[in-house]
C-alpha cells in the first residue's frame, strides 16, 4: 500500500512553492526599479573607483612630491623654513592647507613639532591633536611633544595625560624619557609619590635608557 503524503511535507513544499511565487512576482512588478538600484550602486562603484584612481592618488602624489622640501629642512633642524618655505618650496603649513592629509598625516607632527620648537604653543597643539598616525614611536612622539605644550601653556593636566599616553605608547627605552617629563611635572606640582613612582620606574625597567645613568639624583631628590 502506497504511503500518505505527510502533512507537514505538503505545507513545506506548498509554502516554499508561494514564496517562490510572491518573489517572482515582486522581481516581475518591481524589475525596472531594481535595475535602476544596480545601475546606480554599479555607476557610484565606478565613481568611487575612478575618483581614486584619476583624481586622488594623484593629488596624493603631488601632496608628498610638494612636502619633501619641508621634510628636507625639517630634518636639518630649520624649523621655520619647514613650517613656512621660502616663496618657491612650500611649507608644511601650506602643504596641509592646500592637502591636508593627502600628504601623509606625519605633516600634522612635523607642523606641531615646528611650531613648537618656534614657540608657538597653541599652534602646536592644534596640528599635533590633529596627528592620529599609528606607527608607535611616532605616535607616541606626537603625545610627548604635546604635553611639552600644555607644560608652556601650564596646562598641566592636559600634560600629564599626555605625557602618560607617549609612555604607554612607547613602552621602550623612548619611554624613560617620557617618564622623566611626566615625573618632572608631578615635581611642579608637588605630588612627590607620583614623581618618585615615574623615577623608580625608570630605574627598575629602563636601566639601559640615558635618563637612568643619573636617575638616582631624581630619586633622593622627592625622597627628602
Amino acid at each position: 500500500m502506497a504511503n500518505k503524503p505527510n502533512t507537514k511535507e505538503l505545507e513545506r513544499k506548498e509554502q516554499i512553492e508561494n514564496t517562490v511565487s510572491r518573489t517572482e512576482q515582486f522581481f516581475n512588478e518591481n524589475k525596472n526599479l531594481i535595475s535602476g538600484i544596480l545601475l546606480g550602486i554599479l555607476v557610484v562603484g565606478l565613481a568611487i573607483l575612478g575618483y581614486h584612481k584619476y583624481i586622488y592618488r594623484p593629488k596624493c602624489q603631488e601632496a608628498q612630491f610638494q612636502a619633501v622640501a619641508a621634510e628636507n629642512a625639517f630634518q636639518q633642524g630649520e624649523f621655520e623654513l619647514a613650517l613656512n618655505g621660502d616663496g618657491n618650496s612650500l611649507g608644511f603649513a601650506q602643504v596641509i592647507e592646500d592637502y591636508g592629509r593627502k600628504a601623509g598625516k606625519a605633516v600634522y607632527l612635523y607642523a606641531g613639532i615646528c611650531e613648537l620648537q618656534l614657540g608657538n604653543n597653541d599652534s602646536a597643539i592644534a596640528y599635533l591633536r590633529k596627528y592620529n598616525g599609528k606607527e608607535p614611536i611616532l605616535a607616541a612622539r606626537a603625545k610627548a611633544c604635546l604635553g611639552d605644550a600644555y607644560v608652556n601653556v601650564e596646562d598641566y593636566s592636559a600634560a600629564v595625560s599626555s605625557y602618560k599616553q607617549a609612555v604607554k605608547i612607547a613602552d621602550n627605552d623612548f619611554a624613560a624619557g617620557y617618564l622623566r617629563k611626566l615625573g618632572g611635572v608631578y615635581e611642579h606640582l608637588g605630588d612627590k609619590a607620583a614623581a618618585l613612582g615615574c623615577y623608580q620606574t625608570i630605574k627598575d625597567k629602563y636601566p639601559a635608557s640615558v635618563e637612568a645613568y643619573d636617575i638616582d639624583q631624581y630619586i633622593v631628590a622627592v625622597e627628602d
